[in-house]
């Protein structure tokens, strides 16, 4: 193996498009610079079509977990009722974070690896209704599963008076999302995901509902103060420090996605997502999640009671390749492969070949091609609809 050459398919961060790299090594630009102040106004109009937004959407340098939090600070004051849908690690996080703000916490779990069901959601809100806010996870990136949040959220409105606030951190960009037509309030992502860029940016769409409680809220904030943002993004400009070459492979990314039409971005993602649960079932290897709520972002592959999914992940490392593992209680029990952003079918194909070679390498009970040939005949089939 060449040593200076991997295959990075893991849930994040993700590869970066050569062209976008290039964008970022642009020479420097002052962060009050006229050049910097269009490039931000402009940039926060161009990602409302992935959020399915009308509203500016706010630019953050942070990671995704400090916009996750400043949904929280922004919304709820101290002795604010919130409820929070857990079904994975991420959907802990935002249990961990609300715990931290002295809010009265509802936490309803749902099994990992399976979706909140909006008849599940009803039940629990009948006994909440009176909480201020709904915390949920778009994609629960530990598991692999897609929540049906647009479900979720009508029936948030049609129990509660509740704002509705989405981590959509590992599937905005590669997933559709409609943010004004279902009735979402924030929804928030990061840069190292489906949006091709390396770690350090982050992004909020906010609502009008929203900013009406934003504006009362009497929680102290700085940094993270959506209203400061608001008043500056008005302004074409940021109220801190931007990461300016950061914003340049934004705006090369969002190109990419504009020349590649976002429909077809949302197209190749499901197409990606289907191939590789077909190779990984035609493996042998058991999927994680049903076809139903599968994400088309992330898949994740449960392992035996041997340890066979960290000893394929060290394999694969052999071999140049890099999936995830599981997280919390599903630690060794699972493997996760990220297929978003800058990834295509052919990627794909090379993905579930390696998990073949390296199986077979194991021992396991993998018979050569059979993913292959499954991963192939779904890229085929689709073809020949298209055409």
């Amino acid at each position: 193996m060449l040593p200076d050459k991997f295959r990075l398919q893991i849930p994040g961060p993700t590869p970066i498009p050569p062209r976008v790299q290039q964008a970022m090594n642009q020479p420097m630009i002052g962060h009050r610079d006229p050049d910097c102040s269009n490039m931000v106004a402009q940039l926060s109009q161009r990602l409302g079509p992935l959020f399915g937004t009308k509203e500016p959407v706010l630019l953050f340098a942070s990671s995704g977990t400090a916009a996750l939090e400043a949904a929280v600070v922004n919304t709820l004051a101290p002795g604010d009722e919130a409820a929070v849908i857990v079904s994975g690690a991420f959907g802990d996080r935002f249990s961990k974070i609300l715990s931290r703000y002295d809010i009265t916490l509802h936490q309803m779990d749902v099994p990992w690896g399976e979706a909140c069901q909006p008849e599940q959601l009803a039940r629990f809100l009948q006994k909440h209704a009176q909480v201020k806010a709904v915390f949920l996870t778009y994609c629960e990136t530990s598991t692999g599963v897609l929540h049906p949040i647009g479900e979720l959220a009508a029936v948030i409105h049609r129990e509660t008076n509740a704002l509705v606030i989405v981590d959509g951190v590992s599937c905005i960009g590669g997933v559709e999302s409609h943010f004004d037509e279902w009735g979402l309030d924030i929804l928030v992502t990061g840069s190292q995901k489906a949006l091709m860029l390396p770690p350090g940016l982050s992004f909020a769409a906010v609502s009008p509902r929203a900013w009406q409680i934003i504006e009362k809220n009497p929680r102290p904030r700085f940094y993270l103060d959506f209203q400061t943002y608001r008043t500056n993004i008005a302004k074409e400009t940021t109220p801190f420090t931007p990461a300016v070459s950061l914003l340049f492979g934004l705006a090369e990314v969002l190109a990419m996605i504009e020349e590649e039409g976002f429909q077809q971005v949302v197209e190749r993602h499901q197409l990606m997502m289907r191939m590789t649960r077909a190779g990984i079932r035609a493996m042998g290897l058991t999927l994680m999640t049903t076809d139903t709520h599968a994400s088309p972002t992330v898949t994740s592959v449960m392992g035996d009671d041997n340890g066979s999914a960290d000893a394929l992940r060290k394999e694969l490392r052999r071999l140049s390749f890099r999936v995830a593992g599981g997280q919390q209680h599903l630690k060794g029990k699972i493997f996760r492969i990220g297929h978003m952003g800058y990834c295509d079918p052919i990627d794909v194909l090379t993905t579930i070949a390696t998990i073949e070679v390296a199986a077979k390498r194991l021992e396991l009970p993998v018979q050569l091609g059979a993913g292959i040939q499954a991963a192939e005949e779904e890229l085929i089939y689709v073809s020949h609809t298209r055409n």
